[in-house]
C-alpha cells in the first residue's frame, strides 16, 4: 500500500492553504521560510508543519527552513497543479456562470473545456468565451482520449445524481458538487462543497467569542 493511503484527510485539506501562503511568498520573493513563521502565520504549530510536510517527504533542512521555491513547486505537484486536468461545468445558472466567470480556472492549474445547461435560451449562447452545449451532447464533446477529467456540478439537488452518472458514463473521473446531494458510491472521486457550512461554522464561533466574553 502506498505511504498517501495513511495520509489523514486533515493533513490533505490543509495543503491548499500551504500552497495559498507559500506561493504568495513564492511571487513576493521570500527565498526561505521556518516552520515556525509559517506556522505563525497558518495558526498552527511549527511541529504540525513539521508533521505534515514529512508526510510528503523532507522538503526542509533542521536550521535552515523550507527552501519557498522548492516547497512551492512540490506542494503544487503533490496537489496536481502541473496535470493541466480538463474540467467541464454542468449548469450554466447563477452559481455556476459565477464560478466560471470569476474562479479562473487557468491560473490554478486547470482547463474549463465545455459548459452545459438543459435551458434551451441557454444553449448556443456563451460564457466567457465558451459556447454553452445540451447535455444530450455530453459523451459526443467529452468521449474518449480527451474526456475532461473533472465535472463542476451547479444542477438543481434532484438532477445531481443523474448529472453525476452522465458525467461517469462519459469518461469523468472526479466531481466537484455544489449541490447540496451528497454523492456517493459512484466509484469516483468526489468533493462535496456545502456553502453554507462555512457561514454556519462563523456562527458557532461567534457564539462562543460571545459566551467567553460575556458568559
Amino acid at each position: 500500500m502506498s505511504k498517501s493511503a495513511f495520509i489523514s484527510m486533515a493533513v490533505i485539506r490543509r495543503l491548499p492553504r500551504y500552497y495559498r501562503y507559500i506561493h504568495r511568498l513564492w511571487l513576493d520573493g521570500v527565498t526561505r521560510i521556518s516552520s515556525r513563521e509559517l506556522a505563525d502565520r497558518m495558526e498552527l504549530t511549527a511541529s504540525q508543519v513539521r508533521q505534515d510536510f514529512n508526510c510528503f517527504g523532507e522538503f526542509g533542512q533542521q536550521g535552515c527552513g523550507y527552501d519557498v521555491a522548492l516547497l512551492n513547486t512540490e506542494i503544487a505537484k503533490i496537489l496536481g497543479l502541473n496535470e493541466g486536468y480538463r474540467v467541464i461545468m454542468m449548469g450554466a445558472g447563477r452559481l455556476g456562470s459565477s464560478i466560471i466567470e470569476n474562479f479562473n480556472f487557468e491560473s490554478r492549474g486547470f482547463h474549463l473545456a465545455a459548459v452545459f445547461d438543459s435551458d434551451p435560451n441557454k444553449i448556443g449562447t456563451e460564457i466567457d468565451g465558451l459556447k454553452i452545449n445540451d447535455p444530450a451532447d455530453l459523451e459526443g464533446l467529452c468521449g474518449g482520449r480527451e474526456c475532461p477529467e473533472i465535472g463542476v456540478l451547479c444542477v438543481p439537488r434532484e438532477v445531481a445524481r443523474e448529472c453525476a452518472l452522465a458525467l461517469k458514463k462519459a469518461g469523468v473521473k472526479a466531481i466537484w458538487n455544489f449541490t447540496s446531494e451528497n454523492l456517493y458510491d459512484l466509484g469516483l472521486v468526489v468533493e462535496n462543497v456545502h456553502i453554507s457550512d462555512s457561514i454556519l461554522t462563523l456562527g458557532y464561533r461567534l457564539n462562543e467569542l460571545e459566551r467567553e466574553l460575556y458568559g
